[in-house]
């Protein structure tokens, strides 16, 4: 290639100093799944706001066992309307608020009942109650900024009361593949052809990175027609990716079109196997992706470059997929490249252990099927032990 390759952690570091969040908006709550948080949420009030009951019974208050009266209800959303006092009882729901002058609970199944009185056994001071700020304290910190939004922080922002919350925007993401041999799925094939998986493995990829695929495109290996469908997508999208195409053959028109259009190249080359011919560059505050166009190598290059970059853009940590693994089987080195092996992690005693899926080939793209994770195989002479603990960057 005649340049200097990169290390992958150099490359990475590029990446992400070009990856600026993006401004922030306020959503709807049930539209925040998935986002990432972008404000410090703290609790306005305690939660659960009142002491209430964990089980079906009387509210009492606590001493010696005995007889006492039911003198009224408290009821989940209905509380009692009186306080108890002493020899008296109210009958009480699970999730039911406490009444005044009450500090336990019996459950229905202790007591015995006759003529609207009760036999209680002894029952001490906070039996069965639940108490106001358990859970969260009025002014807790309880979800910080950067916190990636699933169903259990949806469930908490709205029991908060929350019904909008501030958010990282979800980036735009284009992704152009090149290569007049590519034909779409469910197209027969001619002479020299193979179905197009790029397109879809990368967009893919994008939306399980938490970003919206605004743009896709095929592109031929035409010159004037890599300028026109990369001015497009640079327009509008955040993030451009473009498989293939990032060489310098006769036929490899995407870094001379990228030059064109005033895109600034950052890196080209990684020490990487697969993925050496990475390119990366910028426009403004818009990344550009040049991958490789073998299937596995766009695949391994998005998860190690472009994936941490949507993270960023949105606000997230992008080191939050990174672990480490125990080896389960030696693995032999690229004197030269460091290699991303597919792997299927498990889970054990020490903590996860990583599996090669199968054949490591470039080519087989089968060998992603699978994989939980890359593991990073530094370069150098002979194998890694069986045992021998490495970094690994989540796939899923």
């Amino acid at each position: 290639m005649g340049q200097e390759l990169l290390d992958v952690d150099v490359a990475r570091r590029l990446v992400l100093e070009a990856a600026t969040p993006l401004p922030a908006e306020e959503v709807e709550l049930d539209s925040a799944l998935g986002r990432v948080l972008a404000e410090d949420v703290t609790s306005t009030a305690d939660l659960p706001p009142f002491d209430s009951s964990a089980m079906d019974g009387i509210a009492l208050l606590a001493g010696d066992g005995g007889e006492l009266k039911v003198v009224g209800e408290s009821r989940a959303g209905r509380p009692a309307d009186r306080a108890v006092g002493p020899g008296e009882a109210i009958a009480i729901s699970t999730g039911a608020q406490m009444p005044a002058g009450a500090d336990a609970v019996v459950p229905v199944e202790r007591i015995e009942t006759a003529n609207g009185i009760v036999r209680v056994p002894d029952v001490q001071p906070g039996a069965n109650v639940r108490y106001a700020g358990e859970d969260v304290r009025a002014g807790e910190l309880v979800l910080p900024s950067g916190t990636d939004i699933g169903p259990a922080e949806i469930g908490v922002l709205a029991s908060l009361g929350r019904s909008r919350v501030r958010c990282g925007v979800v980036p735009r993401v284009a992704i152009l593949v090149t290569g007049d041999e590519l034909v779409d799925a469910g197209r027969p094939l001619g002479p020299g052809q193979i179905h197009d998986s790029n397109l879809h493995a990368l967009s893919a990829l994008a939306l399980r990175a938490g970003a919206r695929v605004a743009h896709r495109e095929h592109v031929r290996d035409d010159r004037e027609a890599t300028v026109t469908a990369l001015r497009a997508a640079l327009e509008g999208a955040d993030v451009v990716c473009v498989s293939g195409g990032v060489s310098v053959g006769e036929h490899d028109h995407v870094k001379p079109a990228l030059e064109e259009l005033g895109v600034r190249q950052h890196f080209w080359g990684v020490r990487l196997k697969p993925g050496k011919p990475t390119w990366f560059g910028t426009r403004g505050e818009t990344l550009v992706f040049g991958l490789p166009g073998n299937p596995v190598s766009a695949m391994v290059t998005f998860v190690l470059f472009a994936r941490p970059a949507l993270r960023a853009l949105a606000g997230a940590d992008p080191s939050a997929s990174r672990a480490s693994a125990v080896l389960e089987t030696p693995v032999r080195r690229s004197r030269e490249r460091e290699q991303a092996i597919r792997c299927r992690l498990s889970p054990r005693d020490d903590g996860w252990h990583a599996e090669p899926t199968k054949e490591q080939g470039s080519h087989i793209l089968t060998s992603m099927l699978g994989a939980d994770a890359l593991a990073r195989i530094p370069a150098g002479d002979g194998e890694l032990a069986a045992g021998t603990r490495v970094e690994v960057e989540l796939v899923t």
